[in-house]
């Protein structure tokens, strides 16, 4: 082509719309011209092809049977640069930057943080600091995009997605169960070394148990031993020292490992719900939708 680089798509556009449409003038307004614009501009195409493509009438079009062939390949290569176009469109939109977290202890060790591979594979952009706490902290004041947390959410002004609920299990190492025997029923722990988690507020977390058909009730426990470290107080379950009561989340792979073993699971009851805490305005970030999607499949999938 004389006087300038080749354009293989110059002309395409109003040939496609206008065989579609059967009407230079339909096409004309899909496209924002004049008739006479989109009719130049398919002559022009067909000069350079040497070919009539379609056949003119006084108020409607037809393709000829090398106008057919060309329009299905030119609808082809249109779908493959619509699809290239909405490919960069989602990649601008993708989450990148930082992503700053604060997670649970326990759960993040043995449920998030492990799952976070599909997470970083998934969104090579974002680069991942997570920080692990059971301290509640403000969002604000730590620079944090997101926190998962686990019970009452005592700030209202916060935007929160419940992700799941969380389950209470009681549960003993096989040699504590051979040499003290398993109850049966909650009130036979009075006779068992119960193992106690301190709370934040420096009292001890209640044992909470729930009959078939009934409401779930605080069960009175003593021990030897008790501890604010909830994983401290795993591991000495599982060296034999007492009976401990926990998340499901917390023990569920000891328990597949056999270092644990439930006991009293007809009288489990739910536990506290885990939320994914997010600063206001910051819900409608990318790499906030992102991570708050992750989460709601990761939670899904533990059950």
């Amino acid at each position: 082509m004389k006087g300038g680089a080749f354009d293989p798509f110059s002309g395409v556009l109003p040939f496609v719309t206008a065989a579609e449409a059967k009407s230079f003038r339909s096409a004309a307004r899909k496209l924002g011209l004049t008739p006479s614009a989109i009719s130049k501009a398919i002559t022009r195409l067909e000069t350079r092809l040497g070919l009539r493509l379609l056949q003119r009438g006084p108020r409607s079009v037809s393709l000829t049977d090398e106008g057919a062939t060309f329009l299905r390949g030119c609808q082809e290569a249109l779908v493959s640069v619509r699809a290239a176009e909405e490919q960069v469109v989602q990649a601008q939109r993708a989450p990148r930057g930082r992503l700053r977290l604060s997670l649970p202890l326990i759960l993040g060790k043995r449920v998030i943080l492990p799952a976070l591979k599909r997470f970083c594979d998934r969104y090579p952009a974002l680069a991942v600091h997570a920080s692990l706490t059971d301290r509640v902290l403000s969002l604000a004041d730590e620079n944090v995009d997101a926190a998962v947390r686990v019970g009452t959410l005592a700030d209202s002004r916060l935007s929160a997605r419940k992700l799941s609920e969380v389950r209470w299990l009681t549960v003993a190492a096989p040699a504590y169960l051979a040499r003290r025997g398993t109850p049966r029923t909650p009130d036979e722990l009075g006779t068992h070394n119960c193992l106690k988690f301190v709370l934040p507020k420096g009292t001890a977390q209640e044992w909470l148990f729930e009959a078939p058909g009934s409401e779930p009730r605080v069960v009175a426990t003593h021990g030897s031993l008790t501890c604010d470290h909830g994983e401290g107080l795993i591991e000495a379950a599982c060296a034999g020292v007492g009976i401990f009561q926990a998340h499901d989340y917390s023990v569920a792979p000891l328990l597949a490992a056999g270092r644990l073993i439930e006991v009293l699971a007809d009288y489990s009851t739910p536990g506290p719900p885990i939320w994914l805490v997010l600063a206001p305005g910051n819900r409608r970030s990318a790499k906030i939708r992102a991570f708050a999607e992750f989460m709601l499949d990761t939670m899904s999938a533990r059950r």
